[in-house]
């Protein structure tokens, strides 16, 4: 079979390579679901609910591109590989058009503003769907074997949160005043370099085999993307995906808030220590739940790590009020790291055996798509999160002018903010939880899944056993009978 790219290899290398590409996911929106809504109040002086519509409008505009982009990638030959050329294409434009969404232009006119910037983000998130949908599905076309793939996913989860915590530290430092725009163009210049040179570091250092392009028309990329929900397996693990990932965006998205108006302590560095210990503990979850989900399975680290996000999140609720003492804090926001690595670890490391799920209910191979609407997700839970916080801060009472004078928030609204930044965290925890449980497949059931489109290939001429019809049965949602047809799509 013909391989583009680099000479395949399994090593650490490779891993750490191939991992990189996750930068950019990792870190872009940690600084946009910490910065951008203060960015948006603080530095400019928009209203909260206004302020978190932009990202939410930028996401419903991902509900068109996600699909789009994984067709023409599942449609795609090249001779530098299919899902390696968008990668190239993606991570240059990714890393211009994050810079453009921190420029600031000369208009008071606040729906000026929000009009501007509701351009600046739908182009960011385009540029971002180039990049990011094909990563997402290169995997499978690179690793067949579940527990190599298991190793690939752990690496890029590592990255991914060396991301988060470069990017949720270093932009922490730089902007000392949160009402200078200024202070955030230099941190968007910065991390625009790093995405540029993470994202082609991947390409050079990936490769991919060849597969045979999928003939479906632009027009049916919607069809072939709902088509993806066929599968019982994927459905729950978009449920994951939008709970885990919603937990840790809610977390972010409100510590300046947390930090600063109830908190009472940004001047005294408290959000550049709790960022710090929230990635530390991420980083050394990865190294943990790494071993334990190469050893177990990738779903029973979510049930591990989502008890302890939840018991820790609402143990914060003793220690939320005006100069509270900052080292219970730090120590339960280590627990609730260390709980969320769980989830990461898990959630593409399972995102990498959806491809063949859906493979078995249509016959056809078609990462792109898959990733195109698992991209959708993490980003369509963004622009929820990001909205959500505004319209929350904003029923809570928050001032965006108070916001802007540097001046704090009245108690009550102090107390709205630690109400919201604990408890809607906690539930969607809760939530992940109820997923992970009800995850269908584990490392026996993919192997069935794998066994089973080996027979429809005519590649193994076994018979299937009744128990391997109920496991194709449960993880599909498709009955056995139904299978392989391409009109499931």
């Amino acid at each position: 079979m013909k391989v583009y790219g680099r000479k395949p290899s399994y090593g650490f290398k490779a891993r750490m390579m191939y991992g990189m590409g996750e930068f950019a996911n990792g870190g872009a929106f940690v600084i946009i679901n910490t910065f951008f809504t203060v960015f948006m109040t603080k530095a400019l002086g928009m209203p909260a609910a206004l302020a978190g519509v932009i990202p939410l409008v930028g996401h419903v505009w991902d509900a068109i591109t996600d699909p789009i982009m994984g067709n023409i990638t599942d449609r795609t030959k090249s001779r530098l590989g299919a899902k390696r050329f968008y990668i190239l294409i993606g991570g240059i434009l990714t890393a211009i058009t994050f810079v453009t969404l921190w420029v600031t232009i000369p208009a008071k006119s606040v729906m000026v503003n929000f009009i501007f910037y509701i351009i600046m983000y739908v182009i960011f998130s385009t540029a971002f769907t180039v990049l990011m949908v094909p990563y997402n599905g290169l995997l499978p076309d690179m690793v067949e074997d579940y527990t190599i793939r298991s190793k690939f996913s752990n690496v890029r989860m590592i990255w991914s949160t060396f991301g988060s915590m470069v990017c949720g530290l270093v932009p922490s430092l730089m902007i000392k005043d949160t009402t200078d725009s200024g202070q955030y163009i230099k941190v968007a210049l910065l991390f625009g370099i790093l995405y540029a040179i993470t994202s082609l570091i991947t390409y050079f250092g990936t490769w991919e085999y060849e597969k045979e392009p999928v003939k479906a028309d632009l027009k049916e990329s919607f069809a072939q993307a709902a088509g993806v929900f066929k599968s019982r397996s994927f459905r729950i693990f978009v449920g994951i995906y939008l709970t885990g990932q919603c937990g840790m965006d809610f977390v972010s998205g409100m510590a300046v808030y947390y930090v600063d108006d109830v908190l009472n302590g940004y001047d005294r560095g408290y959000l550049t220590m709790l960022m710090a210990i929230l990635l530390v503990a991420q980083l050394a979850g990865m190294l943990v739940f790494g071993p334990v989900m190469a050893k177990t399975s990738k779903k029973r680290t979510i049930l591990i790590g989502a008890p302890i996000k939840i018991a820790a999140t609402l143990l914060l609720l003793f220690f939320s009020y005006k100069n509270a003492p900052i080292a219970p804090v730090l120590l339960l926001t280590f627990f609730i790291g260390f709980g969320n690595a769980a989830t990461l670890t898990s959630i593409f490391a399972i995102l990498s055996d959806m491809p063949d799920v859906d493979e078995l209910i249509t016959s056809i191979h078609r990462p792109g798509t898959v990733s195109g609407m698992a991209t959708f997700a993490r980003k369509i839970s963004s622009g929820i999160s990001a909205a959500a916080i505004g319209w929350l801060l904003s029923a809570a009472g928050y001032d965006s002018s108070l916001a802007k004078e540097g001046a704090r928030q009245l108690a009550g609204v102090q107390q709205g903010i630690a109400l919201i930044y604990i408890f809607v965290p906690a539930v969607l925890a809760a939530c992940l939880l109820i997923c992970g449980i009800i995850f269908p497949m584990e490392k026996k059931e993919f192997e069935v899944v794998q066994k089973e489109i080996a027979r429809r290939k005519g590649l193994d001429n076994s018979i299937a056993s009744d128990e391997e019809k109920k496991i194709c049965e449960k993880v599909t949602g498709v009955s056995y009978d139904k299978l392989w047809n391409k009109n499931n799509i």
